[in-house]
């Protein structure tokens, strides 16, 4: 799999477009909007700069695309019209794999401009916006840059698939009828998740730290583990019943044996201590802030009941979540033909899955500052 060139998420407007399906991903950046006012704040006070530029990595498209450059220019106005500070100049730059929709971006920035000059505290701040194309595992600037990096539901996602995942002559593969980890996994399969993760995030790291100037942050937020058993993980779980669809459509002729052997995502969701060990072992930064929140799986679901009221509707509503973030990687390798009757399935199984267990998205956040020496 070419990850760059097919990994993004669904474009467009319609019904099982990202933009329509993306209320999680809107409710990560607004639970974490105090530790970016707080990463903002200590940034400009620190260096007050004339020019401040911003990356929001991973911005992917639709109504959550702006949230987070409207918010950093809602805070940057109100500091700096209580402190008597001029106003910089703001620089945001979204980044994105290639294949992202970002015509939708270009398209909506009018709607931006509306929001930003309808509030007091914003609406003096001159900035400018720029579409920057690009794999965040490679440098995206240049050198001392960037003031802050921000990325939210991201990060679990991998430079590429695990190598070594793949069938051996007459071998199965290890991850057969799995496209994750799953309990059925093999040892093997596990590690090399792990080490991907590990090889991937450390390069992350490092060119984010090249391109940071000094006194500079990051505030990241991305899919993890709470669940320490990494072979019981709540991502395995979601995952367990992608593949639990698409083995009952092997069964039934409507998806090849091969195909399926032959497909795993470049994904993976780790423990904080795996994130946090990583951190450590670079460096290059330190944890200002590290937490972990939760979401239901059910983007329209606010309730911290530990059951569902309609399982049927909550398994639908997950379904098109997921079906907005897998269906071009899906219809990539198995084609088009089958995404419909395969996320029909998936909301069964998940409706299914939600009447035992409410499982839910554990989302690691944490904010980073660039150390001063090294």
């Amino acid at each position: 799999m070419k990850v760059e060139k097919l990994l993004h998420m669904t474009g467009g407007a319609g019904d099982s477009s990202y933009a329509a399906n993306s209320q999680n991903q809107g409710k990560v950046i607004q639970k974490i909007r105090p530790m970016m006012e707080e990463a903002i704040m200590e940034v400009y006070k620190n260096l007050l700069p004339e020019k401040m530029v911003v990356a929001d990595l991973g911005c992917s498209s639709g109504p959550n695309t702006f949230l987070v450059l409207t918010e950093v220019v809602k805070i940057i106005g109100k500091q700096c019209r209580q402190m008597g500070l001029q106003l910089p100049e703001m620089l945001f730059f979204l980044n994105d794999l290639p294949g992202n929709d970002f015509n939708n971006i270009f398209q909506s920035l009018d709607s931006l401009e509306d929001s930003v000059r309808g509030d007091k505290d914003a609406a003096t701040v001159p900035y400018f916006v720029a579409g920057l194309p690009g794999s965040f595992y490679d440098r995206l600037f240049p050198s001392h840059s960037v003031h802050l990096f921000h990325s939210s539901n991201s990060l679990h996602w991998l430079s590429q698939v695990p190598e070594g995942l793949e069938s051996k002559g007459k071998y199965a593969p290890p991850n057969k009828e799995n496209i994750y980890i799953a309990k059925t996994s093999a040892n093997i399969v596990v590690k090399l998740y792990q080490d991907q993760f590990m090889r991937d995030f450390s390069l992350f790291l490092k060119q984010r730290f090249n391109e940071l100037v000094l006194g500079g942050q990051m505030v990241l937020a991305f899919l993890g583990r709470k669940k320490k058993d990494v072979y019981n993980g709540e991502l395995s779980s979601l995952w367990g019943l992608v593949s639990d669809s698409l083995n009952s459509m092997v069964l039934e002729g409507l998806v090849e044996e091969e195909k399926l052997d032959s497909f795993n995502l470049p994904f993976h969701a780790p423990s904080m201590d795996e994130a946090k060990a990583v951190i450590k072992s670079q460096g290059l930064f330190d944890i200002i802030n590290f937490q972990m929140f939760e979401l239901n799986w059910d983007p329209n679901d606010d309730s911290e009941d530990d059951f569902v009221f309609d399982n049927m509707q909550s398994g639908a509503n997950s379904a098109l979540c997921i079906r907005s973030v897998l269906e071009p990687v899906i219809a990539s390798h198995f084609g088009a033909a089958i995404v419909d009757e395969l996320f029909s399935r998936f909301a069964v199984h998940v409706a299914k899955h939600l009447v035992k267990e409410k499982t839910k998205f554990p989302i690691i956040v944490l904010c980073l500052k660039k150390k001063e020496q090294i």
